[in-house]
């Protein structure tokens, strides 16, 4: 499963060498703990910025882990005899890990980055030489159906994924296997399908290497390889999301035209989804003049599914032009033909009215609701990851919300979520504030306005009493009709409930 223009991969059916070059690599402490103790954070930060000229002078010596280090993270030539002395040599040249170069040296054939799982597992993600994140090759030496490490995208989705235990998992477009990798720690059956069939083979190494169950594999683009009757609890997708003028690279672009792969790909996974499931993807989408991006966004939603759509961040298409031409690394090459590119993407642009372009996640989820609740909102600011749990509970509540009118959330106990502060704003000797706000130190770490009467509320819950009962003290308290401020502060406590400031008790 190997490309004719791209270097030989290792063989993907050694399950046995895998595991020995596994616990090879551990002991020598291989791993994303051990490179920030060999390396110190300055070098290990500059590898992330492509820059190796650090950890090349921090692996100077010739201890094991140094030996590694330069071997399959820096991609140097190193003599077999230190090789031999930490890995299995003979059987990783046999099986492709390895090939010799020069008199008595060997190289590594792929790029191996350790990579830390959220429960502290060592995990080892294998991509192709030089593309790895900070890889030696640096960003802008690719070619053509070439694999990527994991880069700030796949750690995203990776983070905004919801880990329930589930029974199938399905990752659109593999890669290197990061997003397969961490499903098959909660999903019994693990499906991956990308295009590349080098990607393909690149996660059952990915797999192998980090002692995970091997996963059903199948080429083709997108969903094209699932079978008309299979449905998945789980559906991830870092898709090939760039909006270009033409697909010049397989990885970044998709083939289509503007943002329609990833339409397609959203509007597609509804009827692939059991009951209760999620599909969670990353997503570029077009600002088109006259329209309302949201609504655009909303139109993409499947029916019979509840959607959170978030936008992390706008560009305008000189910004976005930019930002891919110099990650091909076309701004090195000759300037007449960059010219010509950077020309040929405004062109598209304009041809589309296309004004901007924004980037976020798109998360579904299957319900059985007659009225599925669809959020679109733009939230650029910091978010503590990972958000799955955050994004599970979103999902909790708006069934909540659904199954409790008005009457029946008065009726209802609420709690403060922990690490929510109030902040008062007004002018300095004021004697009543301008506004509150509300602010999250977790999850989102949204800030919401509220009255006073709401500002109240929240604080004063803590589960023990009913909200109305909390309405009608604090109405006593301010002199307010009690009837009044039941009829008006419901649509508070929904705001509350829903942005995960309040929670249901128990």
């Amino acid at each position: 499963m190997t490309d004719s223009g791209l270097a030989p991969l290792p063989a993907s059916d050694r399950p046995d060498i895998a595991a020995r070059l596994r616990d090879a690599l551990l002991a020598a402490s291989f791993t994303a703990d051990g490179l920030l103790d060999l390396l110190g954070a300055p070098a290990y930060a500059a590898l992330a910025r492509s820059e190796t000229v650090p950890a090349l002078r921090a692996t100077r010596g010739d201890t094991p882990l140094e030996t590694l280090v330069r071997l399959f993270l820096l991609q140097q030539p190193v003599p077999h005899a230190r090789v031999a002395a930490v890995l299995p040599v003979e059987e990783a040249l046999e099986a492709g890990w390895l090939r010799r170069v020069g008199g008595d040296e060997v190289a590594a054939t792929v790029d191996v980055r350790p990579y830390g799982g959220p429960g502290g597992e060592d995990w080892f993600i294998v991509s192709d030489l030089g593309c790895a994140v900070g890889g030696a090759g640096g960003i802008g030496q690719r070619d053509e159906g070439v694999v990527l490490g994991v880069g700030g995208a796949s750690t995203t989705l990776a983070g905004i994924t919801v880990r329930t235990p589930v029974a199938s998992a399905l990752d659109l477009g593999t890669g290197s296997g990061i997003q397969a990798l961490h499903a098959a720690q909660h999903a019994t059956r693990v499906t991956a399908t990308d295009f590349n069939p080098r990607a393909l083979h690149i996660t059952a190494l990915t797999l192998a290497l980090s002692g995970a169950p091997a996963a059903d594999l199948r080429e083709g683009s997108l969903f094209e390889p699932v079978r008309d009757d299979e449905t998945f609890d789980l559906i991830v997708s870092n898709p090939p999301f760039v909006i270009s003028p033409r697909a010049r690279l397989t990885y970044r672009d998709g083939g289509m035209g503007g943002d329609d792969l990833c339409r397609s790909l959203v509007q597609e996974a509804g009827e692939r989804l059991n009951e209760g499931g999620f599909a969670q993807f990353l997503a570029n989408w077009q600002h088109v003049a006259g329209e309302d991006w949201q609504d655009r966004l909303r139109s993409w939603v499947p029916r019979g599914c509840d959607a959170w759509i978030v936008q992390r961040e706008v560009q305008d298409v000189t910004q976005y032009a930019e930002l891919w031409l110099r990650d091909a690394g076309d701004h090195r090459g000759d300037p007449a033909e960059y010219q010509a590119r950077y020309d040929a993407w405004l062109d598209e642009f304009e041809a589309r009215k296309v004004r901007a372009v924004g980037f976020g996640w798109i998360t579904l989820r299957r319900t059985g609701s007659a009225e599925p609740a669809v959020t679109v909102e733009e939230w650029p600011h910091p978010v503590e990851q990972p958000l799955g749990e955050t994004i599970r509970a979103h999902f909790e509540r708006l069934d909540y919300l659904r199954e409790h009118d008005d009457a029946a959330l008065l009726d209802s106990r609420f709690k403060l979520v922990p690490e929510v502060v109030q902040e008062q704003v007004g002018l300095p000797g004021a004697e009543d504030p301008e506004h509150v706000v509300l602010r999250q130190h977790r999850g989102m770490r949204r800030a919401t306005k509220v009255d006073t009467v709401g500002a109240g509320f929240a604080g004063v819950c803590d589960g023990t009493l009913s909200a109305g009962r909390i309405l009608d003290a604090i109405a006593q308290l301010v002199g307010e009709d009690p009837v009044v401020l039941r009829d008006r502060t419901p649509a508070q406590i929904r705001l509350l409930v829903e942005q995960g400031f309040l929670e249901p008790a128990g």
